[in-house]
């Protein structure tokens, strides 16, 4: 007879160490194959054929076929649907279960609802489990049973309820020898899937603690080394939440305080999934935005004039990156200065960024916008100029990313400060009055 084996669907976690579901996965006796989809619905939305994070994602598979293989065992990539990779998968193995850990953006879920029927329509259970944040969906709730909208009331109930039981680590180590034994299956290349390898130096996954102990005080200047740089691996999960948190509570309490919003924003992407098409305060929705798409192109270049913007958009082009305090500062740029749409700006970085995630991007273009929760009044316009003296007052962020400005040759700024702020407080308010 034929021998039964468990899968374990690696998505967002790509770590064989104090990883949920491998470790359930592992610690239930049947032996394990680890498995990987490149999923073409997703992939085929990819314009960039050298996006980066396909790059890091294929060398981190790399990595982890390369442990697996010391261990005699093996991933198993698929490219294609993941409803093709399972009923791939199980044609070739006798499955007995699949385990994941769950994903709480609105494609995933869906996504997982399939798999799942799919699945059940074999005989094969589905085990999910909670790995990419500490606490999820219902887990910080008002007293009277309703999602947290405000960050700080949040915070606060999330700590109160936090014990060291949500940090204890996962020790997949333990059971290790519960992976199933077969030889090395080929990861397909980047160039089989129609990608190129992108050249990039991706930020080290070690947690710069001299670093993080002074993230208060360093992390506001761009041009200093101040942040941890650690969000590509959140994003992708070959760090643990848990282990990170562990370290930010001993070392910075500001830096603990940021992986919180990451998963205040995670909970509102859960409970209030309108937010990824519309405002999450609806009246936000009747901004009569202006979407002047030369505009938009030239903040997308770099060019609007404003050394600060167009340094932090420079950036984001080059590297993937861009900093987080420079992120609200072109953020609130195109929202207010120019009247562009929010979702126009979301979907930019989200083709840019190396740690795009879909709650927190969403989260922070809402913010910046006055239409999310917990966000900065709609009558609060960043002046891109105070901010520069504020925190880039030696001009070394803005010299490194934009030599010209100083020059003949520097673009005009594409709106005066003073007439933009007023045009977005009459268009903001006109459009609020109404509701």
């Amino acid at each position: 007879m034929e021998q039964k084996v468990s899968l374990c669907w690696f998505r967002r976690d790509l770590r064989l160490e104090d990883q949920a579901a491998f470790y359930y996965a592992l610690r239930a006796g049947i032996p394990v194959v680890p498995v990987f989809v490149f999923d073409t619905n997703i992939l085929n939305d990819l314009e960039d054929k050298q996006d980066r994070r396909l790059t890091f994602i294929h060398a981190v598979l790399e990595e982890m076929q390369e442990q697996l293989q010391q261990e005699n065992s093996s991933l198993d990539v698929f490219y294609g649907t993941p409803e093709a990779a399972f009923a791939h998968w199980t044609s070739k193995y006798s499955v007995a279960s699949v385990y994941a850990n769950r994903d709480y953006e609105p494609y995933a879920r869906s996504r997982d609802a399939a798999i799942e029927k799919q699945l059940r329509q074999k005989g094969i259970s589905f085990h999910t489990y909670k790995d990419q944040v500490i606490l999820e969906k219902n887990e910080v709730l008002k007293d009277n049973g309703e999602p947290y909208t405000i960050f700080t009331p949040y915070s606060k109930k999330w700590y109160d309820k936090l014990t060291f039981f949500y940090l204890k680590p996962y020790p997949c180590k333990k059971y290790i020898a519960h992976l199933h034994r077969q030889p090395s299956v080929k990861i397909p290349s980047l160039k089989e899937m129609g990608f190129v390898a992108g050249k990039q130096l991706f930020p080290s996954a070690a947690l710069p603690e001299a670093l993080i102990k002074h993230y208060d005080t360093t992390r506001d200047f761009p041009a200093i080394n101040g942040t941890s740089r650690l969000g590509i691996h959140l994003r992708f999960g070959t760090i643990s939440i848990r282990a990170l948190m562990q370290h930010a509570m001993q070392l910075n309490a500001t830096f603990a305080k940021e992986l919180i919003w990451r998963e205040f924003y995670q909970m509102i992407l859960w409970h209030f999934p309108h937010v990824v098409g519309s405002s999450f305060k609806r009246e936000y929705d009747k901004i009569a935005w202006r979407n002047n798409t030369v505009e938009f192109e030239r903040w997308c270049k770099g060019e609007t004039g404003y050394p600060i913007v167009d340094a932090g958009m420079r950036e984001l082009n080059t590297t993937g990156y861009m900093h987080n305090r420079v992120r609200m500062i072109t953020a609130s740029f195109l929202t207010k200065h120019l009247l562009i749409d929010w979702r126009w700006g979301e979907a930019y970085f989200a083709a840019k960024l190396l740690d795009y995630d879909l709650a927190a991007n969403n989260g922070g273009w809402q913010w910046a916008a006055g239409s999310g929760c917990d966000a900065a009044p709609y009558f609060r316009v960043f002046n891109p100029t105070l901010q520069t003296q504020k925190f880039d007052k030696d001009l070394q962020y803005i010299r490194k990313w934009v030599p010209e400005f100083e020059g003949f040759d520097y673009v005009k700024p594409v709106v005066l400060h003073e007439e933009a702020r007023k045009r977005a407080l009459e268009v903001y308010g006109k459009a609020l009055k109404k509701a």
